[in-house]
């Protein structure tokens, strides 16, 4: 009898010591994936991960992405990404980017980064180079980089932004890749006198520079929505050149 009982009793503390030997040998075999799983949802995700290009919109899904050139809605008018479909940058500068977000959120409730452009093939860069050698380089290289010397877009360092309020675009007081003087932030303060910026567009641009100066980026002189993660000697020292889509 006494027999009988303790070796029910053996067997009922091994099953519940096999029970949560197995619960946990399984919790942390999930916390194990979890932590290794990647920020990717794509094989193209995978991809750029391998080059360390991070895809923004899986980052941080408060930023909007409207790729100008994956449509003819842009300077040259014609698709120019065949495969990029999302708006991709080095891990870091993503982060950066991210952040500014956060930084936006915290200031204007309810407004958004919207990304016109991140990484640029080299590919690409050549089609827009020759497409203005109409222009001589010294000129031309004021609003597209020579392929040769590389655009810091190539190495994922440099993204062209804007600002959404909801769903309506803040007036800049020019379009993305207006090659124009109107578009050139060092000539704001003479445009606003001369009545061809409102205080609304160049309140606007100022906002869209003060949430990207909270990480760092910097504005490219000529075009407002151009910001630069980094110097050309620190990209060419940290990241790879894309050369192809």
């Amino acid at each position: 009898m006494f027999n009988r009982f303790y070796i029910l009793l053996f067997i009922s503390i091994a099953l519940i010591s096999c029970n949560q030997k197995a619960k946990h040998n399984q919790l942390n075999t999930q916390q194990n994936k979890s932590e290794s799983k990647p920020v990717s949802d794509t094989v193209q995700d995978s991809v750029f991960l391998s080059m360390g290009l991070y895809s923004i919109s899986n980052l941080n899904p408060n930023i909007r992405v409207d790729l100008k050139y994956t449509s003819n809605d842009n300077f040259l008018q014609k698709v120019l990404y065949k495969k990029i479909d999302k708006a991709y940058l080095q891990k870091d500068v993503a982060i950066r980017l991210s952040k500014c977000q956060d930084f936006l959120d915290s200031i204007m409730p309810g407004y958004h980064l919207i990304v016109y452009d991140a990484v640029r093939p080299v590919s690409v860069q050549k089609i827009m180079w020759k497409a203005m050698d109409s222009l001589p380089p010294k000129i031309r290289k004021r609003y597209v980089s020579s392929p040769q010397s590389r655009s810091l877009h190539n190495f994922g360092a440099a993204v062209d932004i804007s600002l959404m309020n909801g769903d309506q675009l803040l007036d800049m007081g020019s379009e993305f890749d207006e090659f124009n003087e109107i578009a050139y932030p060092r000539m704001e303060d003479e445009f606003l006198k001369k009545g061809k910026l409102s205080h609304e567009q160049y309140e606007n641009r100022k906002l869209l520079r003060k949430v990207m100066d909270s990480q760092n980026f910097e504005v490219l002189s000529t075009e407002w929505w151009h910001f630069n993660a980094c110097s050309f000697k620190h990209a060419r020292t940290n990241y790879k050149v894309l050369l192809e889509e």
